[in-house]
């Protein structure tokens, strides 16, 4: 008992001092950058541990949440979720998007009702994964939750999300794809042209539903986790969807979607990474978008031990380093000239990029 008990008072004073660090930077943050331009649209990368929930509010304060994080770990995506929300001054979740049913996706929703209303859930339709049983137990968790929180909307390819302020479009969902180029969108992909035929993949990742959200001239891309066969036939012969401002890096940097040609014909301006330590952050997909025409900056939400010092962005533009879990947020702030700001809640500063051309 004389070893036993001094060790569980450290570890229980560790985790006290996580949250307590945890509650300050959240604290700090909403001092540093509590006051956005009037008009613009922010986003919030929530660190969920290689997981994602971004939360979207607009300018007349509707919201829209993609993914929310993981189940258990006692709520603290949930938590992080709510955290985001209060600093956003939302007291309710107008619209809760579900990429597909992966737990790092759809995990964190029982938490979540729990602690935050939520007015409608959008997603892609059944669980198609069915072979695997713990897709198939979230996808059920999921179904319980809904059928007693919210109202639910299935969309399809082409639809628009019903979000005041945003014009959101469906570029994909349960597999399918839009079939007609979006507006600035329908040119030749000339980096097909070397491209290997990926293969398919049957999981639920190539049935993301993936949007494509325009605000003023600010164009962003979220395709959840779609897999490179699916950006391949979204992409080749024709790039359906122009260039685009802001890139949420699918599949947390993973190898398995950033496929060079996606990447390379979109030609981000910015793009955020909602990769993990652990999770995420392949070297070939941060070479892919580092090296991809007009690039100002990638950022990443944490160190990626994968990608080791020699890839991974500088630390300024990393919001959790190596060491204990900080889960410090990224925010993104679409001013009504529009102009953009990046700002990194570990190191409290703002990256500012002028108008949008």
């Amino acid at each position: 008992m004389k070893t036993i008990a001094p060790r569980l008072s450290k570890m229980l004073w560790i985790v006290a001092l996580r949250r307590a660090l945890f509650s300050v930077s959240l604290a700090l943050c909403a001092q540093a950058f509590a006051a956005p331009a009037k008009g613009a649209l922010e986003v919030y990368f929530i660190d969920v541990e290689g997981g994602q929930a971004t939360l979207f509010v607009t300018p007349a304060h509707d919201s829209l949440l993609i993914d929310t994080g993981w189940p258990a770990n006692n709520g603290r995506d949930a938590d992080r979720i709510v955290a985001a929300a209060k600093l956003a001054g939302v007291t309710k979740l107008d619209y809760v998007l579900i990429t597909h049913y992966h737990d790092d996706h759809v995990g964190g929703v029982p938490q979540l009702v729990e602690r935050i209303p939520v007015g409608t859930f959008i997603d892609h339709g059944p669980n198609r994964e069915t072979n695997d049983a713990h897709t198939q137990q979230n996808w059920e968790a999921y179904q319980k939750t809904i059928a007693t929180h919210g109202k639910r909307l299935i969309v399809n390819p082409g639809d628009k999300l019903p979000i005041k302020g945003l014009d959101a479009t469906v570029i994909s969902a349960d597999g399918v794809l839009i079939g007609q180029p979006v507006a600035s969108g329908g040119s030749a992909n000339s980096f097909c042209n070397a491209a290997a035929k990926y293969p398919p993949d049957a999981t639920e990742n190539g049935r993301s539903l993936g949007v494509l959200l325009t605000f003023g001239k600010l164009r962003l891309l979220d395709l959840g986790d779609l897999t490179s066969d699916k950006e391949q036939e979204l992409m080749c012969p024709i790039n359906k969807l122009g260039k685009i401002d802001v890139y949420i890096v699918s599949h947390h940097g993973w190898n398995q979607s950033s496929a060079p040609l996606l990447v390379d014909a979109i030609q981000p301006r910015i793009a955020i990474m909602d990769n993990g330590a652990k999770k995420g952050g392949s070297p070939a997909v941060i070479d892919t978008v580092q090296h991809s025409a007009g690039l100002e900056n990638l950022w990443q939400l944490h160190y990626s031990e994968e990608g080791r010092p020699t890839h991974n962005v500088t630390a300024p533009y990393i919001a959790n380093l190596s060491g204990a879990d900080t889960g410090y947020y990224l925010k993104l702030a679409v001013n009504p000239d529009n102009s953009m700001d990046v700002f990194n809640a570990r190191t409290q500063k703002t990256q500012h990029y002028p108008e949008l051309k």
